[in-house]
């Protein structure tokens, strides 16, 4: 069995964990592509039913108003704060299958697996991030932060 170091951090990295504005921040910089593409997605939406169709999705303007819906208020639920558990879920859930859909490495070869199979682990991690900022939302007892600064 492995033992856990007991070690502190180093000060620094306590203060910089510890500043109240690391956590909001960190919860804006996850989701900022998806406020980006959610946005983008809204401003030019034959455009995202152009991009589900190219995915295969149909209806592809149900999937472009989920993907908008979705990307914009996932992102600012996390963002806020507020039941985070869902922002970061149904994030989690549209980057899942998007990277099934549109990164399946399996049925490539040569370069364009190497991206698509990069692209995939990329979304994969996302996934994982949301799955963390839940977990910690869930032990900040899902309040904002913002509303909540002790220091």
């Amino acid at each position: 069995m492995m033992s856990m170091s007991t070690q502190a951090d180093p000060r620094w990295v306590d203060a910089i964990l510890q500043w109240r504005w690391t956590w909001p921040l960190a919860r804006s910089a996850l989701v900022s592509a998806y406020v980006i593409g959610g946005l983008t997605k809204l401003l030019d939406f034959p455009g995202a039913i152009a991009e589900q169709a190219h995915f295969g999705l149909h209806p592809a303007w149900l999937w472009a108003t989920l993907a908008i819906v979705i990307e914009l208020g996932g992102s600012g639920l996390v963002i806020l704060g507020r039941l985070v558990w869902l922002g970061a879920g149904a994030l989690g859930v549209l980057t899942a299958v998007a990277m099934l859909v549109a990164n399946d490495f399996w049925t490539t070869e040569g370069d364009e697996r190497f991206v698509a199979m990069n692209s995939f682990f990329e979304h994969l991690g996302l996934v994982a991030g949301f799955v963390l900022v839940a977990l910690m939302a869930s032990r900040e007892g899902r309040i904002s932060p913002l509303l909540t600064m002790r220091r």
